[in-house]
């Protein structure tokens, strides 16, 4: 009782307490989540110059990205094309907007004039006819809101070129190269030099007679800012535990597949009897067996032995009918099968046909005729060319539906698995001369087998095939191993190399992964891992387990670098070279006196080399490769003078002038000056939307949202 008057007396203190307890809690959450604008953080995806890209309509372009491109594109793959859309939308209106670029409805009417012109349902007798037009456009809007929009927004895309055309036009007009500027590409190409050089190369200097330090690299990365900006990316290390079959699942599944080689006793539910089944060597009715016990369903076809797994090739082409094999390892699978066939097959057949499409098939919207009606007619037509088979050519044109139909229905040759299996089956099975309706998805084709060449042995196999799978067995214990691996290095962040290596486990680090990307090395797709280690709350030497197709993966976050000058570890695998061949480059330079070239080679054991006829829009050395910095010095030479020691890309060089070829004047330079001309105006587009991107304020926060 004293406690409970204790606490009644000190109601307010401990109300207090409590209140600013919860109100610590809110706040520790909304300054984890960026502040009290978590509804703003959430709802926008970035910004180009202050104008936010919401998501939820950022969602709509990926997802008429998506529908553009099917199944060819990823998700990643379509965020990123819808992105580049928007900025380069957002970038262009600015610019029209500063330069007064607007397209009316005049002129929009005119565009569709141009784009429809020959549309019939446009027309009146062969004219475009606007009124047409907008009647169309009103029966849209009335009748069918969907395609309205749709409408609409075809004129906004036509508005929104025209745009693009008048604005990329307006920057094309002002690039103009003056006839002094194509006098100065005609000498770049045609001043030549003719030279002979000495080519010590770096190389010659073993890399240990040189040392490269953390602060050369700093120092290197400080004057070449513009050249060592990074994104922020991540470095991560990872184990694969796969859920692989044992030898012990292999062996059971081995031992059941030869099990449906002979008869055996099997409980029927449906009768709620015991009956004895046949097995793959007595049945009779291959393809309902296969289908049954087989995860791969009966294939009703002849194969050559090129069409057969190499490593089982030999011994299953020379089988007879009836006979036996496996059972066989082949593709992830076991395999025992059934010599079902034996037969000559062409290994290419000649055929013509004329096809008959009917109402209701995809490729025929047009077509009125019934399904009865086209079967009547192919038989009609194959009576006809029974009884002459040359009427094929002079009725194709008339009644097939092919594109063939304009070479008389010929064909050509046509090796095995080239058409449908209805198709395929009748030119290959059937004999030369033979005619005859085949039914397929296309509709009815009336066929003439024209030639047959090269018959050869091909045989028909019954397969039945069992996917090589982990047992549940084997499945729990990649689990349990997984577990405790995670366990152990989660509990010592340090100790991730050495667990694994005690137990056998390959460890494969990926290296300088960005915010957006979509695949670790090895295994694919695995976007969650990435947001993962793009995750504030994740830190360097955290671990997690993620499930991937075919097991899991322990993940070890192994090091941060943010957005910024590129840190010297990771810079220095880039200009370590380069630091080193500089210094090369001073000892090489102290090594070399005097101006003979012979006494020079002589010295450093190379050999004097020439390179005749070289220009400086090319600067290559023969002998050297490319070397623009050794070439604008010998350019800057006259004739017969020796250069000083020059650090190129791959060695030091002396070069000699031999010979100076002055460019011939010409009349005019106006060719010369409209070739660079067009080739300046055909990369306007890229470079000004680069340029604009560049000077543009872009905040980017895909990676948050997707």
């Amino acid at each position: 009782m004293a406690v409970l008057n204790k606490i009644r007396q000190r109601s307010v203190f401990l109300i207090a307490i409590i209140a600013l307890a919860l109100f610590a809690f809110v706040l520790a959450d909304v300054l984890k989540n960026g502040g009290f604008s978590t509804e703003k953080s959430q709802r926008i995806l970035g910004s180009v110059n202050d104008e936010d890209i919401e998501q939820q309509e950022f969602a709509g372009l990926v997802d008429s990205q998506t529908a553009r491109y099917g199944a060819g594109i990823t998700t990643t793959q379509a965020v990123n094309a819808a992105w580049e859309q928007e900025v380069r939308r957002i970038l262009l209106d600015e610019q029209y907007d500063d330069l007064g670029i607007t397209v009316e409805q005049d002129r929009i009417n005119d565009l569709l004039k141009e784009a429809l012109q020959n549309d019939p349902n446009f027309q009146n007798d062969g004219v475009f006819s606007e009124q047409k037009l907008r009647e169309y456009v009103a029966t849209l809007k009335s009748t069918n809101p969907m395609m309205y929009a749709q409408w609409v927004d075809y004129e906004k895309q036509l508005a929104n070129n025209e745009q693009q055309q008048i604005y990329f036009s307006l920057v094309k007009a002002g690039i103009n190269t003056s006839f002094k500027e194509g006098q100065m590409a005609y000498e770049l190409e045609n001043n030549l030099r003719d030279l002979e050089y000495v080519q010590i190369p770096y190389a010659s200097i073993s890399d240990d007679k040189v040392s490269v330090s953390k602060e050369d690299i700093s120092n290197y990365i400080e004057k070449h800012k513009a050249d060592f900006k990074s994104e922020a990316s991540r470095n991560l290390r990872y184990v694969m535990f796969s859920e692989s079959a044992s030898a012990t699942d292999e062996d059971a599944l081995k031992g059941s597949v030869a099990s449906l080689l002979n008869k055996r006793v099997e409980y029927t539910a449906a009768t709620k009897t015991n009956d004895t089944v046949s097995g793959l060597a007595a049945t009779t009715n291959h393809e309902e067996f296969v289908n049954e016990y087989s995860d791969i369903r009966f294939t009703d076809s002849y194969l050559f032995k090129n069409e057969l797994p190499v490593a089982i090739a030999d011994s299953l082409f020379g089988l007879d009918e009836g006979a036996i094999f496996g059972p066989y390892k082949d593709n992830g699978y076991y395999k025992i099968s059934k010599v079902i066939g034996v037969s000559q097959i062409p290994d290419s057949v000649k055929a013509s046909h004329i096809l008959l499409t009917y109402e209701g098939l995809a490729n025929a919207a047009s077509q009125t005729r019934s399904k009865t009606e086209a079967k009547k007619l192919a038989d009609s037509l194959a009576s006809v060319i029974k009884g002459s088979a040359s009427k094929l050519a002079e009725l194709a044109p008339e009644f097939s539906a092919d594109g063939s139909k304009e070479k008389g229905g010929d064909l050509g040759y046509a090796t095995k698995g080239r058409y449908v299996k209805p198709f395929n089956d009748f030119i290959f099975n059937g004999s030369t001369g033979e005619v005859g309706v085949v039914e397929s998805q296309y509709g009815y084709h009336v066929i003439r087998i024209d030639d047959q060449k090269n018959k050869q042995r091909a045989i028909k196999l019954a397969t039945v095939a069992k996917e090589i799978e982990p047992s549940q067995e084997t499945i729990n214990e990649v689990f349990n191993a997984t577990t405790k691996f995670q366990m152990a290095v989660s509990e010592d962040k340090n100790s991730f190399e050495k667990v694994a290596k005690s137990e056998n486990y390959t460890v494969r680090p990926v290296n300088s992964i960005k915010a957006l990307d979509e695949t670790l090395p090895g295994q694919g797709s695995q976007r969650e891992i990435i947001r993962w280690a793009f995750n504030e709350d994740t830190k360097t030497g955290d671990v997690q387990r993620f499930n991937v197709d075919g097991g899991y993966l322990v993940v070890q976050l192994t090091s941060k670098t943010e957005k910024g000058l590129m840190p010297v570890d990771q810079a220095s695998p880039r200009v370590t070279p380069i630091i080193r061949n500089e210094k090369k480059a001073e000892l090489i330079k102290k090594q070399i006196s005097g101006k003979d070239l012979n006494a020079i080679a002589s010295a450093n054991n190379v050999s004097v080399q020439t390179a005749n006829g070289v220009n400086l829009k090319n600067p290559t050395l023969a002998g050297a490769g490319t070397e623009p910095k050794v070439m604008g010095v010998a350019f800057g030479l006259d004739k017969g003078a020796v250069s000083n020691p020059i650090a190129g890309d791959k060695g030091v060089y002396v070069v000699k002038v031999i010979n100076v070829t002055p460019a011939r004047k010409l009349d005019n330079y106006a060719s010369f000056a409209m070739q660079k001309n067009n080739a300046d105006r055909a990369n306007v587009n890229v470079v000004l939307l680069q340029a604009l991107k560049d000077a543009a304020d872009i905040e980017d926060r895909r990676s948050d949202f997707y």
